[in-house]
């Protein structure tokens, strides 16, 4: 029980990384406020955290949108009195497609949501942070940070590149309030964002690279769980790493290294 009284926020948590990591981090004792644009979604796992005998507060917001933020990080303090970690989750992969084809309308959207998001997130929270110190952890992604083969993904893989930089920015900013910031890169995991990625004429933007059989090399090709990037964010979350901050850990099976 390391988390034990600990106050969590973590957004989007109504499914996959989001929703393992708050099932993780209860069963460590912390008390989440778990957040999704979702509300059926997000009361769900509010629901199941609370009948496995933990605390949970569910939250309904936007993560780009600043009104929804603020009230949502300040409802989750009320009712908990405090905030000591927050996970920077929610995410979308966006429309794929050529630059040339990639809409405006589009390209704000992936960057609403990823960037914007992120930014809202943290700076709602980090006063609060301040408070007794903390740690923010931040999903990001093989793309953009070290690989660059996933045609059209343009937009997508520019938000994820700078998540980590705003991750290295900031873990040196919050060094002095006792705030650390890291980043979780996840490569192929079992969730659904591949199925909701919107691609349209992603050949014309591809160069064609050549895999070795087996492009997950640790696991021969089988994705990776929600329940391990889960473990990765309760532990960067959590006192054992007490000085570890500004730095992106990646958790492919080393599929990464094969591009």
């Amino acid at each position: 029980m390391e988390l034990q009284g600990k106050v969590a926020l973590i957004t989007g948590a109504g499914s996959g990384i989001g929703k393992a990591a708050a099932l993780r981090l209860v069963r460590e004792g912390a008390m989440v406020g778990v957040l999704s644009h979702t509300d059926d979604e997000i009361r769900k796992t509010a629901q199941e955290i609370e009948q496995a005998g933990g605390k949970a507060i569910p939250l309904v917001a936007d993560v780009g949108d600043e009104a929804q933020m603020k009230k949502a990080v300040d409802d989750l303090v009320q009712a908990y009195g405090r905030l000591d970690i927050v996970f920077a989750n929610a995410g979308i992969n966006g429309v794929w497609a050529p630059i040339d084809e990639l809409q405006p309308e589009e390209w704000d959207r992936t960057i609403n949501t990823n960037l914007r998001g992120t930014y809202l997130t943290i700076h709602y929270a980090v006063p609060h942070l301040k408070t007794a110190g903390g740690s923010i952890v931040i999903t990001a992604s093989i793309n953009g940070t070290r690989t660059f083969t996933s045609a059209g993904a343009t937009a997508y893989s520019a938000t994820k590149a700078a998540q980590v930089a705003m991750a290295q920015m900031l873990a040196v900013e919050l060094a002095k309030h006792k705030i650390r910031v890291n980043v979780v890169c996840p490569g192929k995991i079992d969730t659904e964002i591949t199925e909701n990625t919107d691609k349209r004429n992603t050949e014309e933007a591809e160069v064609p690279a050549e895999f070795p059989a087996g492009r997950i090399p640790l696991t021969g090709n089988e994705p990776g769980t929600s329940e391990e990037v889960a473990e990765l964010v309760l532990f960067l979350a959590s006192d054992r790493a007490r000085h570890i901050t500004g730095t992106p850990v990646w958790i492919d099976g080393a599929q990464s290294l094969l591009v």
